[in-house]
């Protein structure tokens, strides 16, 4: 079921309408975010068509389906666990937590800057470029946060036309916004063919895919879900990870300057997503101890990944 078959395209787009009135700063910065990534990705495209690297597609399609395996392999015992409990869970969303906080910092940010320095010759104006891509990672989930219809097992629905969509298509939307993200970062980290940048943060969201994985199944069947339906929902999403892949790959393989911005990008994204969703979600439940002890654990396994296999 799609939202074009419940909603008439009049309501549909007063609705639109009326939520981009409401929230015009989120709107206005959606729009500049979605058109700097179309311009790299644009660019990017002809450079991939016209004699990219092929080996390099290959590195970024493998590691986003590790991201989709390891999240089906995560999704998998939810299928027999009839609830998990809630400090395990907050302790393992923490664990992924500080695993995606570190492959922001030491996979993404760390090389970013470096080669924001090479290309335009100045730390500084090196640092702004990184930044820049952060900004755009951020007003791109900021906007997609409030434009996409989505709903989370405990904190409720949110986006234009919820309502009107069934919940399953409100959980798909929502396991969407944390994963395309995830697979944009794997792209990007392979986008110059250096496997010193792309294996650690690849390991890493991978690994994190797995608590991940089960916590959503686990948030599905609280809510009712049957346990198959729960754990076909969670994989199906993790499909979105190597469609990233390919988008993060694309957008920052064209000119020079796209690989520091692509990079920043995927990290401001990343970095959203953790602050936004999953480390309020750890908190929800009284046991932010436990998660943030999970989350300093993740962060020390990312950072030891990252300098073994770095």
């Amino acid at each position: 079921m799609s939202l074009s078959s419940i909603v008439p395209d009049s309501l549909r787009g007063a609705s639109l309408r009326q939520h981009v009135a409401a929230h015009p700063l989120t709107a206005t910065g959606l729009a500049i975010s979605c058109l700097a990534i179309l311009l790299l990705f644009f660019a990017g495209l002809y450079d991939v068509i016209t004699g990219h690297d092929s080996t390099t597609m290959r590195y970024a399609l493998w590691g986003g389906f590790a991201g989709f395996a390891l999240t089906t392999a995560g999704a998998i015992p939810g299928f027999f666990l009839k609830t998990l409990p809630q400090k395990i869970e907050d302790s393992l969303l923490g664990l992924a937590a500080g695993m995606m906080l570190a492959a922001s910092s030491f996979s993404l940010i760390l090389p970013g800057l470096a080669a924001g320095d090479v290309i335009t010759g100045n730390a500084l104006l090196g640092a702004l470029t990184v930044v820049f891509g952060m900004a755009l990672g951020v007003m791109l989930m900021l906007g997609m946060d409030e434009f996409t219809p989505h709903e989370h097992a405990h904190t409720g629905t949110f986006g234009p036309e919820a309502r009107r969509l069934s919940r399953i298509w409100l959980f798909v939307l929502a396991i969407a916004l944390h994963n395309l993200p995830e697979g944009m970062a794997i792209g990007v980290s392979f986008a110059q063919g250096d496997l010193q940048v792309g294996i650690p943060l690849t390991s890493a969201i991978a690994m994190q895919d797995i608590p991940e994985g089960l916590a959503v199944v686990m948030a599905l069947r609280s809510v009712g879900y049957t346990p198959l339906k729960s754990v076909c929902i969670a994989s199906i999403t993790g499909l979105l990870e190597p469609l990233g892949s390919v988008i993060g790959l694309t957008l920052s393989s064209g000119l020079a300057i796209a690989y520091p911005v692509g990079l920043g990008l995927a990290a401001g994204a990343m970095i959203f997503v953790v602050s936004n969703e999953v480390i309020p979600e750890t908190h929800r439940n009284g046991n932010q101890r436990f998660a943030t002890i999970g989350l300093v654990l993740g962060f020390a396994l990312m950072m030891t990944l990252d300098t073994v296999l770095g």
